[in-house]
């Protein structure tokens, strides 16, 4: 069960990356964060961006139009 949870349905890009960046921020070590989004764009975005830092992506998953990804956040 994730810690917190990040609707960013219906942003657009690049407002998906950019609340979960500052999700990320207010979060501590090995607390694990779901978002979700209705942007394509976060498909790319946001597993590139989590390939960049120091937090993990545990997860990703669509359905009907809707993607999750599950992360946990890194030091």
């Amino acid at each position: 069960m994730a810690d917190r949870t990040l609707d960013a349905s219906g942003l657009r890009c690049p407002m998906p990356l950019l609340k979960t960046k500052l999700e990320l921020n207010s979060m501590t070590l090995g607390e694990e964060l779901v978002v979700v989004a209705t942007d394509t764009g976060s498909l790319r975005d946001i597993p590139a961006w989590l390939a960049l830092s120091a937090h993990t992506l545990v997860s990703q998953s669509e359905s009907n139009g809707e993607y999750r990804f599950v992360i946990r956040c890194g030091g």
